[in-house]
Formats: C-alpha cells, sequence, structure tokens
C-alpha cells in the first residue's frame, strides 16, 4: 500500500473506531453483555470488510484503472454474498443482540463513508498527469 491509502485508511478508520466504541457503550448499557457483543460484531464486521475492499482496490490501483474498477465490483459483491451467509447462519443464534448489530454496522458504514470521503478530499491527490502528450498530434496542426 502506498502511503497515500495508509492515510485514507486512517482518515476512515478512526471515526469509525469512535463511533463504534459509542455504539458499544450504547448496546451494553440498553442490552447488557448481549447487545455489547452484537454492537462489537456490528463494528468488526464493517472494519474487515471495508478495509478489505480499500485494500484490494489499493493493489489493483498499480495494474491498471480497469483492474481497480473489477477489484472494487468484485470485492463489492464478494462482502455481499459473504455477509448474507454469515447473516442466515447466525439467524438463529440468540447470543447476541441482532438489532444492536445492525444499528451499530449502519452507523459505522455511515462513518467510513464519511470518512474515505473526508480524507479523500485532503489527500490532494493529481488525477490528470501533467506533461503527457495526449494521441492525435495536437502540437503539430498548430
Amino acid at each position: 500500500m502506498q502511503a497515500n491509502d495508509l492515510r485514507l485508511m486512517k482518515a476512515a478508520a478512526i471515526p469509525t473506531a469512535a463511533v463504534g466504541l459509542v455504539a458499544v457503550l450504547v448496546a451494553t448499557f440498553l442490552a447488557g453483555a448481549e447487545g455489547a457483543l452484537g454492537a462489537g460484531i456490528g463494528v468488526a464486521v464493517v472494519g474487515v470488510f471495508f478495509t478489505v475492499g480499500l485494500v484490494a482496490v489499493a493493489y489493483a490501483s498499480r495494474i491498471s484503472p480497469t483492474m481497480m474498477m473489477a477489484a472494487a465490483m468484485g470485492t463489492f459483491f464478494t462482502k455481499i454474498i459473504i455477509l448474507v451467509v454469515m447473516l442466515e447462519a447466525l439467524a438463529d443464534v440468540e447470543v447476541w443482540h441482532p438489532r444492536a448489530f445492525s444499528l451499530t454496522a449502519i452507523a459505522c458504514t455511515i462513518a467510513w463513508t464519511f470518512g474515505e470521503a473526508r480524507g479523500f478530499m485532503k489527500l490532494r491527490m493529481l488525477y490528470v498527469e501533467p506533461g503527457v502528450k495526449v494521441p492525435g498530434h495536437y502540437e503539430e496542426k498548430r
């Protein structure tokens, strides 16, 4: 991973961890240990899923822009399938609080998304490479 990718991950992970900590505390207060476990699982799922997606896209971006988009879409669909399988497998488990899990996952997803967007805005990355000649002989026709 490049330094920009690590800064972006940090910009997204810190607010997510803060929101997750608050969610775990609130869930513990409202639903006890089951709520804390559900909220903790929600924070972990969001953190792992978004980190894996960011790492995959960062790795693929070194190969080509086409691979970057393919990696983004591939990790997205893979994460959705894993999430559905995980929720289906845990549907009958009563050790954790499903509402605490879902509300925490939603809150952490929003926090990660806003943190990542803010991180992108602060990166100041060039999206056009200066000095690159555009095909088509523009300079010769002048």
